[in-house]
């Protein structure tokens, strides 16, 4: 199983950007489908954002689409979430996940990093 840890969580001002980082380690990164999730206090973990293992395609859920932008490194064995225009909504705990390459479910987690967006 691959280890995943975040980065780059942080308290922000509504509009502005932070750039979260999820380094892995123990598996062949490449092979892998990696995910963002968000959880928010009472609420249940969502996807955020996915990418696939060579980059070919990503997914977004609808209230992120045009404000935030998933990337991977595979050089780095590092997938990144790039969050420009931030606002309260988006207060959460960020998590990093992978899959391997043809499966469904995500099957190793990072332990999250928060994100605070204040207004």
């Amino acid at each position: 199983q691959v280890q995943l840890v975040e980065s780059g969580g942080g308290l922000v001002q509504a509009g502005g950007s932070l750039r979260l980082s999820c380094a892995a380690s123990g598996g062949t990164f490449s092979s892998y489908g990696m995910g963002w999730f968000r959880q928010a206090p009472g609420m249940e973990r969502r996807l955020v954002a996915s990418i696939g293992y060579r980059s070919t395609s990503t997914y977004y859920t609808d209230s992120v689409k045009g404000r935030f932008t998933i990337s991977r490194d595979n050089a780095k064995n590092t997938v990144y979430l790039q969050m420009d225009s931030l606002n309260p909504e988006d207060t959460a705990v960020y998590y990093c996940a992978a899959k391997r390459s043809g499966s469904v479910n995500y099957s190793s987690w990072g332990q999250g990093t928060q994100v605070t967006v204040s207004s």
